[in-house]
């Protein structure tokens, strides 16, 4: 049985992740203050730290990440540095820390979203966090040692979401998180690397 990693498995999308993996695979639930284990994957060391007690696994996926959302003409720069911070490098930081715990053959999944499709008012940060997230995502996997592979999920909002976040995805049609966590299935369990899977675009 597989040993799977699910960083953000105490939020909506996380959860799900987790509940159609444990299917197949031993589950380690990782939160920010909740969960099995907590880390703040802002801090590579809380990182470092999260992956020397957990040991060797055979995959890792993120679902974690903030990011602001505000107009453009009244965002500052430490707003802006929100979604860099905590989605952005958050991510990256698991995947630089965790890439030597991981089997070989096994695989990173991490989470963008669909405003690097679709933008909105308010959404620049979320657009821009997501197209890197994606372009460091294509670039790692010409790059990783071993045969790790690793794919970015790239949802649209989620129909549990739908409460705090309609007034920004007017329009959108959302879908449920057990639909969105069969995309991070693929990932694990496939064969393919470098790819961005759009789930609801």
């Amino acid at each position: 049985m597989s040993r799977i990693v699910v960083i953000g498995a105490t939020g909506t999308l996380g959860q799900a992740v987790a509940a159609e993996l444990k299917a197949r695979h031993e589950v380690i639930e990782v939160g920010a203050t909740r969960g099995a284990y907590q880390v703040d994957s802002k801090d590579p060391a809380s990182v470092e730290r999260l992956f020397e007690a957990i040991g060797k696994v055979d995959g890792v996926v993120t679902t974690t990440g903030k990011v602001h959302f505000g107009l453009l003409p009244e965002m500052t720069v430490e707003q802006f540095w929100v979604g860099l911070r905590d989605k952005l490098m958050g991510q990256i930081n698991v995947v630089l820390s965790a890439q030597k715990y991981v089997n070989d053959g096994g695989s990173f999944t991490m989470t963008s979203g669909i405003l690097a499709d679709e933008p909105i008012r308010l959404g620049v940060s979320a657009t821009t966090v997501n197209l890197a997230l994606e372009g460091f995502v294509r670039g790692a996997a010409i790059e990783l040692p071993r045969g790790i592979r690793i794919n970015v999920v790239s949802p649209t909002v989620l129909t549990e979401s739908m409460e705090s976040y309609a007034p920004f995805f007017r329009g959108f049609e959302p879908v449920d998180a057990k639909k969105a966590a069969q995309a991070y299935l693929r990932s694990v369990e496939g064969a393919q690397t470098g790819r961005v899977y759009r789930v609801g675009s």
